[in-house]
């Protein structure tokens, strides 16, 4: 063998055993980056704060819980200051979700943009607005939305149960509705006395509907009216009222407030996003998904009704 053949195969020899080292090398590496986690997924971390509608709330409460069972770095934090109140704490920035049982107003909007709060509303359920006596009242079965009308308009005249109708007793009725910071007093005084806000002023008002339920429950005269929901979780302290709107009496139940026979106190369930949150921050953005898709299977258990899931699609299209 000459000189030259030599010299060829100690070249080759050694760049093989360089290759053989460097693999090994990069193998150690590639194991010790997967010891100390560095091709993991990155963990979701981060306080996501939401307040406003009670209605809303026990949807909010539920989904949030079960994130945070799955994402033990987040920490979500739900309050129930009504729809109103909500929306002061989102456009303060205090918040980056607000909750709402009724579409945001025009003065709200304007709030918004003064304080560069961008949002994305989402629908996430439906629910019946429900009118609620004492089970002890045996002669209350069903009423109008004149009837309705009668008893909770602003120049209401009515103060017994007489008084809506001869046949009742001539027992003062007690008179119980979330407070003027609730979504679910905008839509009911919207929906039955056909403006926003316009009631008669002698009830008893609460942000909690849980105090609603107590009031309702320990009056025999009572009436009052929340979200379909707390009447689930209270079946047994409370009495049902069905609704005429025009086609006969309807009490609200799954069925009825999802294909709108209970009519007109069947309304959609919102929820505000801030937008920055949603684009910079990707707890904000998993959460609101899982809202939309896990999580959208919890509504029934706390008392509301799905949306079609061609419409929980749209919902997550608005994410795009």
């Amino acid at each position: 063998m000459n000189l030259k053949k030599v010299l060829v195969l100690i070249l080759a020899f050694t760049m093989m055993i360089g290759a053989v080292a460097c693999g090994k090398n990069e193998t150690a590496a590639g194991d010790a980056n997967a010891a100390t986690g560095e091709n993991k997924a990155v963990e979701l971390t981060g306080t996501i704060s939401i307040d406003g509608s009670s209605t809303v709330f026990p949807i909010a409460e539920a989904i949030a819980e079960e994130f945070m069972k799955e994402n033990k770095s987040v920490k979500i934090t739900v309050g129930f200051s009504g729809t109103g109140g909500g929306f002061e704490k989102f456009f303060a920035g205090e918040t980056i979700m607000s909750n709402a049982s009724r579409h945001i107003k025009d003065k709200e909007i304007a709030k918004a943009k003064e304080a560069g709060v961008e949002y994305i509303e989402l629908s996430v359920a439906y629910d019946g607005l429900s009118v609620l006596v004492n089970p002890a009242n045996t002669w209350v079965d069903y009423l109008t939305v004149d009837e309705l009308k009668k008893i909770w308009a602003p120049d209401s005249t009515v103060k017994t149960w007489k008084d809506v109708r001869a046949e009742w007793p001539a027992e003062e009725i007690k008179l119980y509705a979330p407070g003027t910071d609730s979504g679910t007093f905008d839509y009911f005084t919207e929906a039955i006395n056909g403006k926003s806000g316009a009631i008669r002023p002698d009830f008893t008002a609460s942000e909690d509907d849980n105090v609603l339920v107590q009031g309702i429950a320990g009056d025999k005269n009572s009436l009052g009216f929340f979200g379909f929901a707390y009447y689930m979780e209270n079946k047994d302290k409370l009495k049902i009222v069905k609704i005429d709107g025009g086609k006969g009496p309807v009490e609200p139940t799954f069925e009825t407030i999802e294909n709108g026979t209970y009519s007109p106190l069947s309304r959609p369930m919102f929820v505000y996003v801030n937008k920055k949150a949603l684009a910079e921050r990707p707890e904000v953005k998993a959460y609101v998904e899982y809202m939309l898709t896990v999580g959208k299977e919890l509504v029934p258990e706390v008392g509301y009704v799905k949306l079609p899931e061609a419409q929980y699609k749209e919902e997550l299209n608005k994410l795009k």
